[in-house]
């Protein structure tokens, strides 16, 4: 997914030659803590409220012009890149421009989580194993391998390296609600499972007696 598809076209911006009263009235209108702000039809930067609070609401936008943020990301560039510099700055939006910069539109933090949300696979159902391997160790065609042998499959996989520990803590959803029977793979094989999520088997016998039970009292 490229930022370019996931831009807000309509979105305002304001110019140098705006009123600071005016960036801040639509930053409330919009809900926003930034705003991107054009040079003659260029893109000078992003304007704060933090910085607008300080500034004289009657002056222009060029008299703060020195405290722009100048960040901004590429159409074609993947929206990871886009989500970094939104996680890494604390922007409510980031601008999009193009090779002319020219501002296309902006990526909201909002919409940005939503795709995010999307590409991780949250609405999809599944169990969660999560484990910590040794790097030397880790091997995703095993982890596969031993998520296949119980009739499942990896739907996501996602990695992260722990500073104070050096291991990898690997994430994986499987297509199953049910993962006893994965987790106890993992395990036999001497994998260290930190936590998972899903539903046991013995839950779904409960429920299913449970369901038994209040037919049986029904009829």
């Amino acid at each position: 997914m490229l930022a370019s598809q996931i831009i807000n076209t309509g979105f305002p911006a304001v110019n140098l030659f705006d009123k600071v009263s005016f960036a801040l009235r639509l930053m409330d209108e919009y809900d926003v803590l930034h705003l991107p702000v054009l040079s003659e039809e260029k893109y000078a930067g992003m304007v704060s409220k933090d910085d607008l609070l300080d500034a004289d609401e009657g002056s222009m936008l060029a008299s703060i012009q020195s405290s722009l943020i100048r960040i901004s990301v590429k159409g074609e560039e993947y929206f990871l890149s886009a989500l970094k510099l939104i996680a890494e700055n604390e922007l409510s939006l980031l601008p999009v421009v193009n090779e002319q910069a020219e501002l296309a539109g902006v990526i909201t933090s909002k919409d940005i989580v939503r795709r995010l949300s999307l590409f991780v696979g949250t609405e999809e159902p599944g169990g969660i194993i999560v484990l910590e391997i040794e790097k030397r160790n880790f091997s995703f065609g095993e982890i596969s391998r031993l998520v296949e042998t119980n009739d499942a499959y990896i739907t996501q996989l996602n990695t992260y390296t722990e500073a104070d520990t050096g291991l990898v803590v690997v994430t994986i959803k499987v297509n199953k609600i049910e993962i006893s029977d994965i987790v106890a793979t993992f395990q036999r094989y001497e994998y260290i499972v930190r936590y998972y999520f899903g539903e046991e088997s013995y839950a779904n016998e409960l429920k299913e007696n449970y369901n038994h039970l209040i037919s049986y009292l029904n009829m």
